[in-house]
């Protein structure tokens, strides 16, 4: 099994499900875990050097840090519901207790962090909805904490992809600092809707020297060190996955693979 393919582990005592450190991960700036909470349960974070970015991926629970309280919090059941979670924005040195008070699927996203923000909390309102592509190339992309809002590292996103479709694509890198490319680490946090499906997702080089094609199913996470990184949704499966990127400079800049980006131009898609 790829290296790059984090696979869904029951839940632990703690009901963690997917545990992506800089160290397990190999590289210096992404961190994400994913839990899976029973109503009542309560889970303690510390953020340490680093900022948090708390994701109700579905469920409501109460969140309060050291010097925050933001009650009950959140209204999304089904991830598949599409509508914008509630998130929760957490700095570093600081304490967070999350109390679930209904079935939780909670994703906690963190890169490194010197600043001096607020805890906050990101409504749906305060996230974004946009729709990108075309044909057979397209996705429902919602902002949950882009380059245009306040943070250290942190760059999370979530994206829905129908069936049949391509996302991430045309393949594009982001693992070079230059005038036209940040260096950004990334991680997928993928959900199937009917759960039993997987998606097909590659992470390879111009070089091949880095070439995975991995087959992902629900709750799975892949890393993206460098690379570039498409995702396919197969036959009567939609897709939805949580990305988080950070990296020295908190700018999403891109370069697409030369061999794919006519599919960016007027001949995509084909006339029939």
């Amino acid at each position: 099994m790829s290296n790059l393919l984090s696979k869904y582990q029951k839940p632990n005592g703690e009901g963690l499900i997917q545990h992506i450190t800089p160290e397990n991960a190999g590289w210096k700036y992404v961190g994400f875990d994913a839990y899976q909470l029973t109503k009542g349960q309560t889970i303690t974070l510390e953020s340490g050097d680093r900022e948090l970015c708390l994701v109700l991926i579905a469920g409501k629970a109460k969140i309060t840090t050291s010097k925050e309280s933001f009650g009950e919090i959140g209204q999304r059941m089904d991830v598949f519901e599409k509508i914008p979670a509630y998130s929760v924005y957490v700095p570093h040195d600081d304490k967070v207790v999350v109390e679930a008070t209904t079935k939780l699927e909670l994703a906690v996203c963190s890169a490194p962090s010197q600043g001096n923000l607020p805890a906050r909390l990101i409504g749906p309102d305060d996230v974004s909805v946009e729709y990108r592509g075309k044909g057979r190339n397209k996705r429902h992309v919602q902002n949950i904490l882009p380059e245009t809002e306040p943070a250290d590292s942190l760059l999370v996103v979530e994206v829905y992809t129908a069936e049949g479709d391509t996302s991430s694509y045309p393949s594009h890198k982001h693992d070079t600092a230059s005038d036209t490319e940040t260096y950004l680490e990334e991680t997928y946090y993928h959900r199937l809707n009917p759960a039993q499906g997987f998606c097909l997702q590659r992470v390879y080089t111009d070089e091949r020297d880095l070439d995975e094609t991995m087959a992902v199913y629900d709750h799975d996470v892949v890393k993206v060190p460098r690379g570039y990184h498409p995702v396919a949704m197969l036959a009567g499966y939609d897709g939805y996955y949580l990305n988080v990127m950070a990296g020295p400079i908190r700018q999403w800049k891109f370069t697409w693979e030369d061999d794919h980006s006519w599919i960016n131009t007027a001949d995509y898609p084909k006339e029939d």
